[in-house]
């Protein structure tokens, strides 16, 4: 199916593909393609991200060796040796991954990231209201590197800027490949990364991105990427709705629940016992609120 472009809602944006059909069946459910025109775009040039990292805080720069399993513990990725600066610089050969957390942070890059959101939440809205959280990551990697087996909270769009890569995504129903205990476990505090298992290979899909295309990542859809044979930058626009905020809050009175030693039912099977949680939630963040303003 050719993209359906609706010129005046996209007049102006980096964003230049959206079928809006396909947007309406697919959102959140099952990933599909977009295109873009961030290929040449100067925010996404080494110098300036060498700049950006070095402004960023530390702890919105994650970056280690990039030749890793697709399982990989968290407590144990190796480091590269390098500082942050170094690792772009030498990116091309150094073997490694490296991600800018939150480069929102920075006015040129948020309003990029509110440029090509806002051409998209026409479309989410009519599907998933409430677009909040708007939030932008930057992956720079190596060729050949592996980004780990994981899931992660967000509605996301990865765009791909430079280099190739392909990227094995699963279905976030599939409860072979994504147990109530890791959603429970992931929203309860967990690391964002899963155990892969072979037998996983063939419940997934496969797609080749290549520069001007993007990707849509369903809510806790897990997946794993590897690089190709260049050095890859890709450009993660995100955000949270009314939906995945629920989502999340059904899953962390699940995970609270069970360390009490009970059973709770799993989500999406009753809707209304979902209903009856949230109710707890709602009014839990009520008494806490009250409780906080009387001290």
């Amino acid at each position: 199916m050719n993209p359906v472009i609706d010129a005046q809602q996209l007049a102006g944006s980096p964003l230049d593909a959206i079928d809006a059909e396909v947007f309406g069946t697919h959102f959140n459910r099952s990933p599909f393609k977009i295109g873009h025109q961030l290929v040449e775009h100067p925010l996404f040039a080494l110098p300036r991200l060498i700049e950006l990292a070095q402004q960023l805080p530390a702890s919105r720069v994650e970056y280690n060796a990039g030749n890793l399993p697709i399982s990989q513990d968290p407590t144990s990725t190796p480091l590269n040796g390098l500082s942050i600066a170094e690792t772009i610089r030498r990116i091309e050969e150094c073997q490694s991954w490296m991600v800018l957390k939150n480069v929102e942070l920075d006015d040129d890059y948020r309003d990029l990231l509110d440029e090509c959101l806002d051409a998209i939440k026409p479309y989410s809205e009519a599907v998933a209201p409430g677009m909040t959280r708007r939030e932008a990551f930057i992956f720079i990697t190596s060729p050949g590197s592996v980004t780990p087996f994981h899931i992660d909270p967000e509605n996301n769009f990865l765009l791909q800027i430079r280099g190739e890569k392909e990227v094995y995504l699963f279905d976030s129903q599939d409860r072979t490949v994504l147990s109530e205990r890791d959603i429970e476990g992931f929203y309860a505090g967990a690391h964002r990364n899963l155990v892969y298992q072979e037998a996983f290979a063939g419940r997934g899909q496969r797609f080749e991105l290549v520069p001007g295309e993007g990707l849509h990542f369903p809510v806790i859809a897990p997946h794993w990427v590897k690089n190709g044979p260049m050095v890859s930058i890709s450009f993660s626009i995100t955000f949270r709705t009314e939906s995945s905020d629920t989502l999340a809050a059904l899953y962390r009175l699940n995970a609270q629940l069970r360390r009490w030693h009970l059973r709770p039912r799993a989500v999406g099977t009753s809707p209304w016992i979902d209903a009856l949680k949230l109710g707890i939630v709602k009014n839990a963040r009520r008494l806490k609120h009250r409780l906080l303003r009387g001290k």
